[in-house]
C-alpha cells in the first residue's frame, strides 16, 4: 500500500477520488503522528483547526493500520455521516479491504417485542401517535438495520420511539421470543465482525460502565480508539461514571408491568391498581420541587418541605409493587424483568439517600415532566485512567478545541492522561484576510441588568452592515429569549427584511437549512448552536456571542468542584473554569469561518476580555483574526467585502 505522503499527494489516489480535493501540509503531519501513536500502542492529543481535514488526517492510518479500530464520535450526525459518507469515500479511494459497521445505542433501534405490545395495547395520547405507530410497525417489516434515523416518515423526536425501542432496563435479553430478530443483537454481530466500528461518546461511556451497549466484547478486541470531538469527553464520562435514577424510569416501569400484566397476569388485579399508584407518586415527586426545570444541590432539595416526604412515599411504593411483581414473577419472562428492575430502582433510591461518599456529589435535576437524581464524580481522571488500562492499544484524542494557548495540561488533568504525546495545527485558512474580532467599547458588566439590552443595541449595526447572515449565541435560554425579542422590535421599527429564527421553533437541522436557504436570516441560539453547526458562504457572516460562557457557579457539580479544589489549595478558576470557557469559546467562534472563500466578524460583547488579565487567554486561544473595539472597522470590512462582489 502507498505511503501516507504517496496518499495525501496531488496525484494521489484521495485527489483521483474526490473532487475539489486539496493537500494541506498540516493533515498530511497530522496523519503520520496518529499513525505512529497506532503503531506504538501510545496515547496521542491532536488539536487541528478547522479545514485541516482532520476526519480522513485520522481515517486513513486507521483503514491502513490492519488492526481493529473503534472511532467515537460526540454526535450522531457526524457518527451517520463518517459511516455513510467519509469513511466509505475513503475505503474506496485506498481500495482497502476493510469491513465497516454503525454501532449506536438500543434506543436508536426498532425492537419488534416492545413495538408489538405498544400496538396490542393501543394507548396512544394522540391520533398522530398511533399513525406513527403504524408506520414504524411497516419500517420494521422492510428495514435491514431498525436504526430509526432510516425511519423517514417519523420524527426522531416523536414520543412512539419510547414505545417502540427497548432500554436497558426492560430488554428481556435471550428470553425475548424475537431474539433471532433483534436489530440491536444484529447490529452488535457486524460490530464485532468489523474491521473499523463507529460509535458515540455516550455509548463508548455506557458500555464501559454498565457493560450494555456491546462494547463490552468489542474493546478487548480493539488496538487502536480514536475520539473524534474529544473535547466533549470530560463531560460525557462525568455523566456515565456517576449514578442516576428518575421518575421516568419509575413511569417506564409501571407502563411495562401493566401491559406484561394484561398480557401474562390479568387475574392479578392489585398489579393494574398498583401501576397507576406508581405513576401518581412518581408525579408527584416531580411536582415537590415546583414547576420549573433547573439544577439543584442535596441540600436545595432537602430544603424544600414536600420533597423529602414524596420521595419516601415513592421509595415505599417501589417496595409494596416489587412484592406485588415477585408474586407474579414466574409467569412471563416480561414480569420477571420487571420484578427486577424494581428491585433494583428502590436501591438506586436507597443508594441516592445515603450515599455521602467523599469525591462525589449528589444533586437532582427538573425536567419538564422528570426529576433525575444524580451522584456524580468530582474527577474522573482515576476512573478513565483505569478504563486505559489493561491491553495495550493507542488512545487518540482529536478536537478542533482541546488547548488553551496551545497547552493541554487542563485536558489530560481531567482525563488522567499523564503527559502525552500532542500536537496542534493551526487551520490552513486566511483568518488575518477572512475574519475580524470584535470586541465592542463601553459595555456594562455583564451580570447588569440590562445587559443584554446593550448586546442587541451594540450589535445591531454590525447586523445591518452584514445585511443579516447572523448567529446570535447565548450563554443563558433567558438571553436568549429576551435577544429574540428585542431584535424583533429592532427589525420590525426599521422596516428590515430579515428572517428572524429562534433555537426551538424547530428541530436543529430544519433550523439550519432554513437558515442556509433564506440566506439573510438571523438566528438566536444557546447552546446547543455553539458546536457542530456547519453554515458555509454569506448565509452566515456575523457571529455575536454574548458572554464569554462560564458554567453558572451555582451550578450544583461545580460548585462541589470548586470546593474540593479550594480544599486542595488549587484555584479553581485558573485550572478549572477558566479552560472550559475558552474552549466553549473556541466552538462558537468556530462556527464562522467554514473554507477558504468565508469571510466574516466574530463580535464577543464581553468587557471582561478587554478588562480583566485572563481576557488575554480567551482572545490568544482564538484563531489570529484582526482584532479592533472601532465599529467603523466592522462597517468597513463588510462594505469592502460587499463592494467585492459588485
Amino acid at each position: 500500500m502507498s505511503s501516507l505522503p504517496e496518499i495525501f499527494s496531488p496525484d494521489g489516489p484521495l485527489a483521483r477520488a474526490i473532487g475539489g480535493y486539496r493537500v494541506r501540509d498540516q493533515q498530511v503531519e497530522m496523519a503520520e503522528r496518529i499513525a505512529a501513536a497506532i503503531k506504538s500502542c501510545s496515547v496521542f492529543i491532536a488539536e487541528a483547526g478547522t479545514g485541516t481535514g482532520k476526519t480522513f488526517a485520522y481515517l486513513v492510518p486507521a483503514l491502513k493500520s490492519g488492526g481493529k479500530v473503534i472511532v467515537s464520535t460526540g454526535t450522531k450526525t457526524l457518527q451517520d455521516q463518517l459511516f455513510n459518507k467519509d469513511l466509505p469515500m475513503v475505503r474506496d479511494a485506498l481500495k482497502a479491504p476493510v469491513k465497516i459497521a454503525l454501532l449506536k445505542g438500543r434506543a436508536n433501534y426498532v425492537c419488534p417485542y416492545h413495538l408489538e405490545r405498544a400496538l396490542a395495547d393501543g394507548r396512544f395520547l394522540t391520533r398522530e401517535d398511533a399513525a406513527d405507530a403504524r408506520r414504524i410497525s411497516v419500517f420494521a417489516k422492510v428495514t435491514h438495520t431498525g436504526d430509526k434515523a432510516e425511519c423517514l416518515e417519523v420524527s426522531e423526536n416523536s414520543p412512539v420511539w419510547g414505545h417502540a425501542t427497548s432500554t436497558r432496563e426492560n430488554c428481556l435479553g435471550q428470553d425475548c421470543p424475537d431474539y433471532k430478530d433483534c436489530f440491536v443483537m444484529l447490529a452488535r454481530r457486524e460490530a464485532m465482525a468489523a474491521d473499523l466500528v463507529v460509535v458515540n461518546h455516550h455509548l463508548f461511556f455506557a458500555d464501559v460502565m454498565l457493560r450494555d451497549e456491546g462494547m463490552a466484547e468489542l474493546l478487548p478486541a480493539c488496538n487502536t480508539v480514536i475520539f473524534d470531538e474529544a473535547h466533549q469527553l470530560p463531560e460525557v464520562a462525568t455523566l456515565f461514571f456517576g449514578e442516576t435514577v428518575s421518575t421516568a424510569q419509575v413511569l417506564d416501569l409501571a407502563r411495562d408491568s401493566r401491559a406484561e400484566g394484561l398480557t401474562s397476569a390479568r387475574d392479578c388485579l392489585d398489579l393494574q391498581s398498583a401501576t397507576r399508584e406508581l405513576e401518581k407518586v412518581a408525579k408527584d415527586l416531580r411536582l415537590a420541587v415546583g414547576l420549573d426545570s433547573g439544577r439543584f444541590s442535596y441540600g436545595q432539595l432537602l430544603e424544600k418541605p414536600e420533597f423529602a416526604p414524596a420521595l419516601k412515599l415513592l421509595e415505599d411504593e417501589v417496595s409494596g409493587f416489587a412484592a406485588i411483581l415477585e408474586t407474579q414473577a414466574e409467569r412471563s419472562e416480561g414480569l420477571e424483568k420487571c420484578w427486577q428492575r424494581a428491585t433494583e430502582l428502590l436501591r438506586q433510591i436507597g443508594h441516592w439517600q445515603s450515599n455521602a461518599d467523599d469525591g462525589y456529589v449528589r444533586w437532582g435535576e427538573a425536567y419538564t415532566h422528570s426529576l433525575q437524581l444524580n451522584t456524580t464524580p468530582l474527577d474522573v481522571a482515576n476512573i478513565f485512567r483505569k478504563q486505559m488500562g489493561g491491553h495495550p492499544r493507542a488512545w487518540i484524542f482529536t478536537s478542533a478545541t482541546l488547548a488553551v494557548r496551545g497547552q493541554f495540561h487542563h485536558y489530560c488533568a481531567e482525563l488522567g492522561l499523564g503527559d502525552p504525546e500532542s500536537a496542534c495545527w493551526q487551520s490552513p485558512f486566511d483568518y488575518g484576510k477572512q475574519a475580524l474580532l470584535y470586541a465592542p467599547l463601553g459595555m456594562p458588566e455583564p451580570n447588569s441588568m440590562g445587559y443584554t439590552d446593550a448586546v442587541v443595541d451594540a450589535a445591531f449595526p454590525a447586523v445591518k452592515a452584514a445585511g443579516g447572515g447572523a448567529f446570535f449565541l447565548c450563554t443563558s435560554l433567558r438571553a436568549m429569549r429576551r435577544t429574540h425579542e428585542l431584535l424583533k422590535a429592532r427589525l420590525e421599527d426599521e422596516g428590515l427584511d430579515m428572517p428572524l429564527l429562534i433555537q426551538g421553533e424547530g428541530s436543529k437541522n430544519d433550523l439550519l437549512q432554513r437558515f442556509r436557504h433564506l440566506g439573510n436570516a438571523i438566528l438566536v441560539g444557546s447552546q446547543s448552536f455553539w458546536e457542530g453547526v456547519d453554515v458555509r458562504g454569506e448565509a452566515l457572516s456575523l457571529v455575536v456571542i454574548d458572554k464569554i460562557p462560564f458554567a453558572p457557579p451555582d451550578d450544583p457539580v461545580l460548585s462541589a468542584r470548586i470546593e474540593q479544589m479550594k480544599q486542595q489549595g488549587r484555584n479553581a478558576f485558573i485550572e478549572y473554569q477558566l479552560p472550559r470557557a475558552v474552549i466553549n469559546v473556541k466552538q462558537g467562534a468556530g462556527r464562522l469561518i467554514r473554507d477558504e472563500d468565508d469571510t466574516g466578524v466574530l463580535m464577543i460583547c464581553d468587557p471582561r476580555l478587554i478588562s480583566k488579565p485572563y481576557g488575554r487567554q480567551v482572545w490568544q486561544s482564538l484563531p489570529p483574526m484582526k482584532r479592533t473595539k472601532e465599529l467603523n472597522d466592522v462597517l468597513n470590512f463588510f462594505a469592502r467585502r460587499n463592494g467585492d462582489h459588485v
